[in-house]
Protein backbone atom coordinates (compact mmCIF):
# COMPACT_ATOMS: atom_id res chain seq x y z
CA UNK A 1 0.00 0.00 0.00
CA UNK A 2 2.97 2.15 0.70
CA UNK A 3 4.56 2.19 -2.43
CA UNK A 4 1.18 3.41 -3.97
CA UNK A 5 1.43 6.98 -5.54
CA UNK A 6 -1.75 7.99 -5.12
CA UNK A 7 -1.87 6.44 -1.05
CA UNK A 8 1.34 8.51 -0.77
CA UNK A 9 0.11 11.48 -2.51
CA UNK A 10 -1.04 13.17 0.36
CA UNK A 11 1.03 11.51 3.12
CA UNK A 12 4.41 12.33 2.44
CA UNK A 13 4.65 13.30 -1.16
CA UNK A 14 6.55 9.83 -2.45
CA UNK A 15 5.71 6.17 -1.97
CA UNK A 16 7.72 3.97 0.23
CA UNK A 17 10.46 1.65 0.25
CA UNK A 18 10.37 -1.79 1.42
CA UNK A 19 13.30 -0.06 4.11
CA UNK A 20 10.95 2.42 4.68
CA UNK A 21 7.74 0.48 5.45
CA UNK A 22 9.86 -1.63 7.41
CA UNK A 23 10.32 1.09 9.77
CA UNK A 24 7.19 1.82 10.05
CA UNK A 25 6.17 -1.17 11.15
CA UNK A 26 8.70 -1.23 13.80
CA UNK A 27 7.37 2.64 15.06
CA UNK A 28 3.42 1.00 15.33
CA UNK A 29 5.01 -1.76 17.17
CA UNK A 30 7.09 0.42 19.70
CA UNK A 31 3.70 2.40 20.24
CA UNK A 32 2.09 -0.59 21.71
CA UNK A 33 5.01 -1.49 23.55
CA UNK A 34 6.12 1.74 25.18
CA UNK A 35 2.98 4.00 25.19
CA UNK A 36 -0.15 1.78 24.95
CA UNK A 37 -1.63 2.74 22.03
CA UNK A 38 -0.76 2.66 18.51
CA UNK A 39 -1.74 1.08 14.85
CA UNK A 40 -4.12 -1.72 13.84
CA UNK A 41 -4.87 -2.85 10.37
CA UNK A 42 -8.03 -2.36 8.53
CA UNK A 43 -9.06 -5.84 6.90
CA UNK A 44 -12.46 -6.18 5.14
CA UNK A 45 -14.54 -8.64 6.91
CA UNK A 46 -16.52 -10.91 4.46
CA UNK A 47 -12.85 -11.96 2.71
CA UNK A 48 -10.17 -10.72 5.34
CA UNK A 49 -8.28 -8.18 2.65
CA UNK A 50 -6.00 -5.81 3.78
CA UNK A 51 -7.96 -2.60 3.30
CA UNK A 52 -5.46 -0.42 5.27
CA UNK A 53 -4.38 1.27 8.64
CA UNK A 54 -5.37 3.13 11.24
CA UNK A 55 -4.56 4.52 14.53
CA UNK A 56 -2.76 6.82 16.57
CA UNK A 57 1.04 8.07 17.37
CA UNK A 58 2.94 10.51 19.15
CA UNK A 59 5.78 10.64 16.45
CA UNK A 60 6.93 13.88 18.17
CA UNK A 61 6.70 16.16 14.88
CA UNK A 62 8.46 19.34 14.66
CA UNK A 63 5.59 20.81 13.69
CA UNK A 64 3.98 24.90 14.79
CA UNK A 65 2.05 24.93 16.34
CA UNK A 66 3.27 21.80 18.34
CA UNK A 67 0.53 18.85 19.15
CA UNK A 68 1.90 18.13 22.70
CA UNK A 69 0.94 15.38 24.55
CA UNK A 70 -2.09 14.38 22.45
CA UNK A 71 -2.23 11.60 20.07
CA UNK A 72 -2.32 11.92 16.87
CA UNK A 73 -4.88 9.96 14.39
CA UNK A 74 -4.20 8.84 10.96
CA UNK A 75 -5.24 6.71 8.63
CA UNK A 76 -4.69 5.49 4.97
CA UNK A 77 -6.23 3.10 2.62
CA UNK A 78 -5.13 0.81 -0.03
CA UNK A 79 -6.69 2.46 -3.40
CA UNK A 80 -9.28 -0.29 -4.16
CA UNK A 81 -10.97 0.38 -0.85
CA UNK A 82 -11.02 4.27 -1.29
CA UNK A 83 -14.98 5.48 -1.36
CA UNK A 84 -16.56 2.58 -0.07
CA UNK A 85 -16.83 4.08 3.68
CA UNK A 86 -14.09 1.98 5.63
CA UNK A 87 -12.54 4.55 6.72
CA UNK A 88 -15.55 6.02 8.43
CA UNK A 89 -16.36 2.90 10.08
CA UNK A 90 -12.65 2.35 10.83
CA UNK A 91 -12.48 5.81 12.53
CA UNK A 92 -15.78 5.51 14.70
CA UNK A 93 -14.76 2.41 15.71
CA UNK A 94 -11.07 3.68 16.95
CA UNK A 95 -12.96 6.86 18.50
CA UNK A 96 -14.74 5.35 20.52
CA UNK A 97 -11.82 3.42 21.98
CA UNK A 98 -10.01 6.46 22.42
CA UNK A 99 -12.89 7.77 24.06
CA UNK A 100 -12.69 5.61 26.89
CA UNK A 101 -8.61 5.15 26.89
CA UNK A 102 -7.52 8.70 27.03
CA UNK A 103 -10.54 9.94 28.83
CA UNK A 104 -10.72 13.65 28.52
CA UNK A 105 -7.98 13.91 26.43
CA UNK A 106 -8.17 15.50 22.87
CA UNK A 107 -7.29 13.90 19.98
CA UNK A 108 -5.42 15.66 16.98
CA UNK A 109 -4.64 15.15 13.01
CA UNK A 110 -3.02 16.64 10.42
CA UNK A 111 -4.71 16.60 6.65
CA UNK A 112 -2.99 18.14 3.88
CA UNK A 113 -5.77 20.86 2.40
CA UNK A 114 -6.13 19.24 -1.36
CA UNK A 115 -7.45 15.76 0.60
CA UNK A 116 -10.60 16.43 0.35
CA UNK A 117 -12.00 13.12 1.34
CA UNK A 118 -10.10 13.01 4.59
CA UNK A 119 -11.14 16.18 5.52
CA UNK A 120 -14.61 15.61 5.28
CA UNK A 121 -14.55 12.35 7.15
CA UNK A 122 -12.06 14.14 9.80
CA UNK A 123 -15.49 17.05 10.09
CA UNK A 124 -18.02 14.07 10.30
CA UNK A 125 -16.47 12.65 13.35
CA UNK A 126 -15.50 15.93 15.36
CA UNK A 127 -12.51 16.96 14.12
CA UNK A 128 -12.10 20.66 14.23
CA UNK A 129 -9.90 23.17 12.65
CA UNK A 130 -7.66 24.65 14.85
CA UNK A 131 -4.46 25.79 12.34
CA UNK A 132 -2.99 26.13 9.36
CA UNK A 133 0.67 25.69 9.06
CA UNK A 134 3.38 23.78 6.81
CA UNK A 135 4.73 20.64 7.66
CA UNK A 136 7.87 19.72 5.67
CA UNK A 137 7.62 22.91 3.62
CA UNK A 138 4.09 21.27 2.62
CA UNK A 139 0.97 23.30 3.60
CA UNK A 140 -1.17 21.32 6.19
CA UNK A 141 -4.41 21.83 8.14
CA UNK A 142 -4.54 20.79 11.97
CA UNK A 143 -7.80 19.29 13.42
CA UNK A 144 -8.44 18.64 17.45
CA UNK A 145 -11.41 16.20 18.93
CA UNK A 146 -11.95 16.10 22.42
CA UNK A 147 -14.31 12.98 23.45
CA UNK A 148 -17.52 15.62 24.54
CA UNK A 149 -17.41 16.65 20.53
CA UNK A 150 -19.37 13.63 19.48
Amino acid sequence: MWADAGVARFIGGKPATREEVWARLLRYAGHWALLGYGYWVIRERASGRFVGEIGFADFHRDIDPAFGDRPEAGWALAPWAHGQGFAGEALAAILSWADGQFRTKSTVCMIDPANAPSLRLAEKVGYREYARTLYKGAPTILFERTPAAV
